[in-house]
């Protein structure tokens, strides 16, 4: 294997392991069941950002960042509705 083919695993496996760090919080939401402690601000500005790139990840010759893209709007999308269910209670 090849340093460039094995950069681009390493970038693969992060791209799509990183997203997954977003089931902590929502589990933790959930067995709270309150998200008064995080910023509705925050939560909807990174997920309107997320939603920006993503066009850009899925038309990109680049399998790495089209899985990221993917992986990311699906898993940041949970917590954003973790975020908004529990805001209320």
């Amino acid at each position: 294997m090849t340093l460039e083919e094995l950069i681009r695993l390493f970038g693969l496996i992060a791209g799509i392991a990183m997203p997954f760090f977003n089931i902590p919080l929502i589990i933790k939401i959930r067995s709270r069941g309150s998200s008064a402690d995080i910023s509705i601000v925050w939560t909807m500005g990174v997920w309107i950002c997320v939603l920006l790139m993503t066009p850009a990840a899925l038309s990109s010759p680049d399998f790495v960042f089209r899985m990221f893209g993917i992986v990311n709007l699906v898993l940041f999308s949970g917590v954003v509705v973790t975020v908004l269910k529990y805001r209320r209670r």
